[in-house]
């Protein structure tokens, strides 16, 4: 029960981090690493002593950023979530570093509060 507040933080946080992103990249800015970033750091607001927490964000904060890629620009033989996902390796380099960057931000913030959280004690 208190991982909950946390996943349901990243949660809003990955869904303002997709819009986010969505607007920017209007104004021509690809910050596809927003949706996961922010995620992590909405999550990281409450301390936890889980080391869950960090995992799921993590895994949340990538699937955004997959899943923001794909709603912005998806592959033009296939416009499939599926398809997608098994040809993820054939995006470009910028777009998997951001992605992963999305994921390391959306692991470490949780994951360094708990450190901490464990140092109080």
């Amino acid at each position: 029960m208190r991982n909950a507040l946390p996943i349901c933080g990243a949660l809003v946080g990955g869904v303002v981090g997709y819009y986010g992103f969505v607007v920017l990249l209007d104004y021509g800015f690809y910050a596809l690493a927003l949706p996961g970033g922010l995620l992590g750091l909405v999550s990281g607001i409450v301390r936890v002593r889980s080391r869950i927490v960090p995992v799921v964000c993590a895994v949340l904060a990538i699937a955004a950023g997959l899943f923001a890629e794909h709603r912005t620009a998806p592959f033009v033989a296939d416009g499939g979530f599926g398809y997608f996902l098994v040809h993820v390796t054939d995006l470009g380099p910028l777009t998997l570093v951001q992605i992963g960057a999305g994921g390391l931000i959306g692991f470490w913030v949780p994951f360094r509060r708990r450190i901490r959280n464990r140092a109080d004690a």
